[in-house]
């Protein structure tokens, strides 16, 4: 078996389920976590969920084989949702957790997420089991061998994970008439129950589990995968639409006419909210793809904005930092410490959001009214070697920061006074990452052609 250097990436391990990730694979990563713990002083059980792909079957298996023959005992959480595993790092008292799931991508891809104590395993520490891995795989080794064999039991946390978001929001005494998409991912294993605990009938779309997601890709961040809800809300007459991605740790959000609500603008409806209730000073957290629009809000309101690098694992660890109350990204990962344990959760999100809107008596629209209008471009991706691309930023960091101010947290923000361009190197594809944003479309124009002409003339093909 060759262990693949591509699947370890920043925040987890992904990659083409039966091509770079096999149930081999699988069994040489959990000797690995393992090993991982064991060097750390690390002991105590390990909870083990998974999405509801279908390749998620013989991955479990020999997952579980490999932490058992390591000598950890495993608890079993079943088939659920991403933030339902972080939810069991907090509540079972276990030593870490292992999530297998493919997240946002499409179905023939897999991978796990990787949990110590209450928190991600990301970066650097990715990168070290990964090299345990490859020691482990080159002596064909078995940690723990020549001692007793870890215990396997299972654990059903669905319920109680809705019982424990029931609590924090309460009934919601308005009837708001909403659509919930699913996307046929995990979200629809913990939907219905979650939204009849909190007093809400929505309309539930392509609501069966099913990881094939043979209705529509589960990722919101695509306004493609959002033309059912869309349609759904404005047949409805609905207030609000809500999405969930495939492992449900990210949401998506539609308002009264089918406009779609990006991550950005949900978070400032978010701070608004945490702000007015627990107090102004706070620090909110946002990644650097986020409008203008934010940082100006969250000041109007009270917050400190705090800037930071793209990255669900980065972002949270930031607020942590900074003891923020909320943190979110362009993406649709929300993070609320304030009212819940600080992991992005797009199910416990969607339930706060609802709160919110019942009680300001407010639509999605309204609440938006007054955020001010910038003309902006989705995430544009360009391909890049991997190779090369953070060279190129360093470059274009340096050639910017040279004719204007900029923000380089994360690749480099270049700020044009009533507009922006970024360009970052993602963490995970062979990519760079673009995105501009203006008062007026005149002037994005603008800002664009001098950014991407600066990368043609570094042979970037844009």
């Amino acid at each position: 078996m060759s262990l693949s250097k591509n699947i370890f990436r920043e925040y987890d391990i992904r990659g083409v389920t039966g091509k770079d990730l096999t149930p081999q694979v699988a069994r040489v990563v959990a000797r690995a976590y393992a090993t991982f713990l064991h060097d750390a002083g690390i002991s105590g059980e390990i909870a083990v969920g998974r999405d509801n792909r279908p390749s998620g079957t013989d991955l479990h298996r020999e997952l579980v084989a490999g932490l058992l023959e390591s000598g950890l005992n495993v608890v079993d959480v079943g088939i659920i949702p991403t933030p339902v595993a972080y939810w069991a790092q907090h509540n079972l008292g276990v030593a870490g957790g292992i999530q297998i799931t493919g997240s946002h991508n499409p179905p023939e891809f897999n991978g796990f997420k990787l949990g110590v104590g209450t928190r991600s395993i990301y970066g650097d520490d990715i990168q070290k089991i990964y090299e345990i891995a490859v020691a482990l795989e080159t002596r064909n080794a078995v940690p723990g061998a020549g001692k007793s064999a870890g215990k396997l039991r299972n654990e059903a946390i669905v319920d109680r994970y809705v019982e424990d978001v029931g609590n924090r929001i309460g009934r919601i005494a308005k009837n708001i008439s909403c659509v919930v998409d699913c996307g046929n991912g995990a979200g629809a294993i913990v939907a219905k129950k979650l939204f009849d605990r909190i007093g809400l009938d929505p309309l539930i779309l392509f609501g069966e589990s099913d990881g094939t997601f043979p209705n529509h890709h589960p990722d919101p961040t695509v306004a493609e995968n959002l033309k059912d809800l869309i349609a759904a809300v404005k047949e409805r007459k609905a207030e609000i639409g809500i999405a969930f991605d495939g492992d449900a740790d990210r949401i998506g959000l539609v308002d009264e006419d089918g406009t779609i609500i990006w991550g950005d603008q949900m978070l400032i409806i978010y701070a608004r909210d945490v702000l007015a209730r627990t107090g102004k000073g706070q620090p909110i957290i946002f990644d650097v793809k986020c409008s203008q629009a934010l940082p100006e809000e969250v000041e109007k309101a009270g917050g400190k904005p705090i800037m930071w690098k793209t990255g669900h694992s980065l972002i949270e660890e930031k607020m942590h930092e900074t003891h923020a109350p909320l943190a979110g990204e362009m993406s649709g990962h929300m993070f609320f410490a304030e009212g819940w344990y600080g992991f992005d959760d797009a199910m416990y999100g969607a339930a706060r959001l609802l709160r919110i809107i019942a009680d300001t008596g407010k639509s999605v629209k309204q609440m938006m009214a007054d955020v001010p209008r910038f003309v902006s471009t989705p995430e544009i991706r360009v391909p890049c070697p991997d190779e090369t691309k953070f060279d190129i930023v360093a470059k274009a960091t340096k050639y910017f920061a040279s004719k204007y101010n900029v923000i380089d947290v994360d690749g480099v923000r270049v700020l044009y006074g009533d507009g922006w361009g970024l360009i970052r190197a993602s963490n995970t594809q062979p990519v760079l990452v673009m995105r501009f944003e203006a008062r007026t479309q005149e002037h994005l124009d603008r800002i664009r052609s001098e950014m991407e002409g600066w990368l043609v003339q570094q042979g970037v093909k844009v």
